[in-house]
């Protein structure tokens, strides 16, 4: 019998009864692989904390530093790190709202953030809206960093700008890439000699699957000027519960002192509850979250194979995150009448696999350079709703075929 896991818990029917983006984005016949929502009940412990603090009424302002507390025992038992000291963090509303607010410390309008492309697609709308510009090291054909290419956008941004930065994703999202205590180590040297300050999100740090570890980058030497942005959402599925950490390097704690008092404004006391109750009590449910997510990783490799056997597919090291190379189907991020199923981004992968399979993914181009004729699916559900998934995709690519000869 297959094993019992948080991903097994609830069946469809239930979950189309949830209001979040994830289930009202798209028609019901729709199986949504795309936003970053996990198809799980609440860890019974973050349950009963949000339970008991709306049985006694416990919804105003933030106080202490649970949360920051919470994080710590996590990580010195999960990592064997002990940096999140009560005075080298700060609580944010959400990760990246927390990023936002480290740049303006670090960094002036108009001055440069490095990004490894593709990379997170609101890393491009936020650092934008904030006044920065995206300056791309794009990510090398293994999917890991290319050191060659990160330290020529270093290079860059050191001659053409006062201050700049590098917001590090670690695990990198939406590759599933688990950076290594090796390649830490070169982009705390890199950052060193051309003076960019390090933001890690490292949001997806509790999602480490079978065969990876994961490195805090506070931890690696030369990272004390950096910064790390850490929350619960993403391995207990708190996204709508707001509240993150900003942690400082040892010696950032000055930068991190200057953050407006308003900030802390932002996240929510039920989230903060909520949060420190999955730090400190959800570790279990957490492993059979993992048992699950490593077996569904396993599990898409082999539909894959079954269904659609031209995709490139890289198994991913962390996070629910799979990162596809559709571009062997025939599609490209340039439009083209050369063939019968060449097609402009527009109508790219994830809109053929969305209107022709009722599967919505989301689209690769969004992730920046490298991403055009690549899907990200989620596979944080049901092995029953994966195997529907992926046939009905390998079915929208045989109609795609069909029309177009």
């Amino acid at each position: 019998m297959p094993q019992r896991t948080p991903l097994t818990e609830l069946s469809l029917d239930e979950l189309r009864a949830r209001t979040s983006v994830k289930w009202r984005t798209h028609p019901s016949d729709v199986l949504p692989l795309w936003v970053a929502e996990m198809d799980t009940p609440l860890a019974p412990p973050v349950a009963q904390a949000i339970r008991d603090a709306v049985d006694i009424g416990d919804t105003g302002y933030p106080a202490g530093n649970v949360y920051g507390e919470a994080l710590d025992g996590f990580a010195r038992r999960r990592w064997q790190w002990n940096g999140v000291a009560a005075d080298r963090c700060a609580i944010v509303p959400d990760v990246m709202l927390g990023i936002v607010e480290v740049l303006r410390l670090v960094t002036e309008p108009g001055d440069s953030v490095v990004v490894n492309s593709p990379v997170y697609a609101p890393f491009y709308a936020f650092i934008e809206h904030s006044g920065r510009s995206v300056l791309e090291a794009p990510l090398g054909p293994d999917l890991r960093i290319d050191m060659t290419n990160l330290e020529s956008a270093f290079q860059s941004a050191a001659m053409h700008t006062r201050r700049s930065a590098f917001v590090l994703c670690n695990p990198h999202n939406p590759t599933g890439v688990v950076h290594t205590r090796a390649e830490l180590e070169q982009v705390a040297e890199l950052a060193h000699r051309y003076g960019v300050r390090v933001i890690a999100d490292e949001i997806h740090a509790p999602l480490i699957l079978d065969g990876a570890q994961f490195v805090p980058y506070l931890s690696v030497p030369g990272s004390g000027d950096a910064f790390s942005l850490m929350s619960a959402s993403k391995g207990w599925n708190l996204a709508g519960l707001k509240a993150a950490l900003a942690i400082a390097g040892e010696d950032a704690v000055p930068d991190l002192q200057r953050m407006p008092e308003e900030v802390s404004h932002g996240p929510s006391h039920v989230g903060i509850i909520a949060h420190a109750a999955a730090f400190n009590h959800g570790e279990v449910w957490l492993d059979d979250l993992l048992a699950g997510l490593n077996s569904n990783r396993m599990l898409l490799g082999e539909l894959l194979h079954e269904h659609l056997p031209t995709v490139r597919y890289r198994q991913p090291e962390g996070t629910y995150l799979a990162w596809l190379d559709c571009r062997p189907l025939g599609f490209t991020s340039e439009r083209s009448s050369s063939g019968p199923r060449v097609f402009s981004e527009v109508g790219g992968p994830a809109a053929m696999f969305l209107d022709k399979g009722r599967v919505a993914l989301s689209s690769g181009h969004v992730f920046g350079t490298g991403g055009a004729g690549h899907v990200r699916l989620n596979f944080a559900c049901s092995p029953e709703t994966l195997r529907q998934a992926l046939s009905q995709m390998g079915g929208a690519v045989g109609q795609a075929d069909a029309e177009g000869s």
